[in-house]
């Protein structure tokens, strides 16, 4: 089957990799995935002409607002994966719950990551509600075997025995809806009583105007280091090597760098939202906490 595949395809976004992850699975069962990126397009229209052009059969979005919305009014079946801030903030805004309530009534199916986010989708649209099913994230971590931890070390200017330090380990694209300066404080403190606490934070520059605010705070803050974009089997070394990987963001789907710190068995502490408390249980699987100091 020739199957029309819309995402937000931004580089160093969750849903980008996401969207990979389940463009090789579609395939891999034999079907054929023509991937594009919904920002690319305005209208249905324009995607009427994509689906003539690419001769599909069905197809599949990930985001109901942002890939969902472009699907409505075609002749192929469509269904939807929930990502995330489609549920948790889109939903909160009367015109775009509109035209996802629509998108809802058209689509086949929708599938959320967790319970809590079905739970969460049912409530928003109760009209859906015999169409939306669960399926959980799969991981995969591949930690490269040849990574240096003390190289790692050394760059981040951390100059201490590995054997005593304890690196918490932030990984995340740098911008707002992540919320990377939410803990920079309350580590810098924590640094200062315990000079073996480092929180580094990892990932892309993402926010130009962003960036530039989290390293203007992170060069005042002792005990921080922020470190660029990595390789992925680099960066499951690095989490491998950490003390404990942290999430601070404001809203999540499914955290692939909680899932696959949980895969390495490296303790998780998480900020208390709903997409990180439908994967940690508090005290069992992990930590959840509510302020910066919990």
């Amino acid at each position: 089957m020739r199957l029309l595949f819309l995402a937000v395809l931004r580089p160093h976004t969750g849903n980008a990799v996401t969207a990979q992850r389940v463009r090789a699975h579609l395939e891999a069962a034999g079907h054929v995935c023509v991937l594009k990126d919904a920002f690319d397009f305005e209208s249905p229209s324009e995607i009427a002409n994509l689906i003539l052009a690419e001769n599909c059969e069905a197809a599949l979005a990930l985001h109901l607002y942002r890939g969902g919305r472009l699907l409505q009014g075609h002749r192929i079946p469509f269904g939807i994966i929930f990502g995330g801030t489609d549920v948790n903030e889109d939903a909160n805004q009367k015109e775009k719950n509109t035209v996802m309530r629509r998108v809802l009534e058209e689509a086949r199916f929708a599938v959320a990551f967790t319970e809590s986010m079905k739970e969460m989708a049912q409530a928003q649209w109760p009209h859906a509600k015999g169409k939306i099913y669960v399926q959980s994230q799969g991981i995969a971590t591949t930690p490269n075997a040849a990574f240096n931890w003390n190289t790692f070390l050394q760059r981040s200017e951390i100059n201490q025995s590995a054997d005593n330090l304890h690196v918490f380990l932030l990984i995340c694209g740098l911008r707002q809806v992540k919320d990377p300066l939410y803990l920079v404080g309350a580590f810098s403190e924590w640094h200062q009583e315990e000079p073996s606490v480092y929180l580094v934070i990892v990932g892309p520059e993402v926010d130009p105007v962003f960036t530039r605010e989290v390293k203007a705070k992170v060069k005042r803050a002792s005990g921080v280091r922020l470190i660029g974009e990595m390789p992925q089997g680099d960066l499951h070394a690095v989490v491998k090597n950490c003390f404990a990987v942290v999430n601070s963001s404001v809203s999540e789907g499914m955290s692939a760098a909680i899932l696959e710190a949980m895969d390495l068995e490296v303790p998780v502490l998480a900020r208390n939202i709903p997409g990180n408390a439908a994967v940690v249980k508090h005290e069992v699987t992990g930590l959840l906490f509510s302020t910066p100091q919990v």
